[in-house]
């Protein structure tokens, strides 16, 4: 999915934590949301195209930034709130 180097030096472009790679449910229960058209990302737009994988806070795991086609999507407003969906 990601390798394992990028992840070692990528984090939250905005609270620099790490980045931890999003459990296979947590990515499930996104895709299910985004199929039944109930899911916005941070900039309040529906989210349409569902994600590989993500890359979740690892200390506060507030957010997950979602990853498409093995590219993780580093941008604020298209991260994911977690409150809510786990």
């Amino acid at each position: 999915m990601i390798n394992e180097e990028l992840l070692n030096i990528i984090v939250c472009p905005e609270t620099k934590q790490d980045l931890v790679i999003a459990e296979s449910n947590i990515v499930e229960k996104i895709n299910t949301l985004i199929e039944n058209g109930e899911l916005l990302n941070r900039s309040k737009q529906k989210v349409t195209e569902k994600i590989d994988g993500g890359l979740i806070q690892k200390d506060d795991r507030k957010y997950l930034y979602p990853i498409r086609d093995e590219i993780p999507i580093l941008l604020i407003d298209e991260s994911i709130a977690l409150e809510g969906v786990l």
